[in-house]
């Protein structure tokens, strides 16, 4: 009961925090503006309807984690990439260790990711 509850404050989060970064996206670029109240509940109907739908949760959270964590590699390679760019950073560039560092751990990150996916399609 006590990692269900943990769970569920850990989703309603993950919710809030999308919610509050499309908004800011779709008010900065798009110039739209959403209730918030709209946002959470657009948020969490995907997941109530394949919840109602009967699908195993435990299975649906699985899967929900590794199509999320396919996103990974977009956010970590660019961000490698830029920090590492002096014409972008400036003088707070990467020392150079810490670029091959991360390079190492990037290209890590990314193969352990495809592996998960193959994993759990085939599994």
């Amino acid at each position: 009961m006590l990692f269900a509850v943990g769970l569920l404050a850990s989703g309603l989060a993950s919710a809030s925090v999308g919610a509050y970064a499309g908004a800011m996206i779709m008010q900065g670029l798009l110039h739209w503006s959403v209730p918030m109240l709209v946002r959470r509940f657009i948020t969490l109907c995907p997941a109530v309807a394949i919840l109602a739908m009967g699908f195993d949760p435990t299975r649906t959270l699985v899967l929900s984690q590794v199509v999320l964590s396919f996103g990974i590699p977009f956010a970590v390679l660019p961000l490698v990439r830029l920090t590492s760019n002096s014409e972008v950073m400036g003088s707070d560039i990467n020392h150079r260790v810490t670029t091959v560092v991360g390079w190492v751990v990037a290209v890590m990150i990314s193969l352990l990711n495809v592996v998960l996916i193959y994993l759990t399609v085939t599994g």
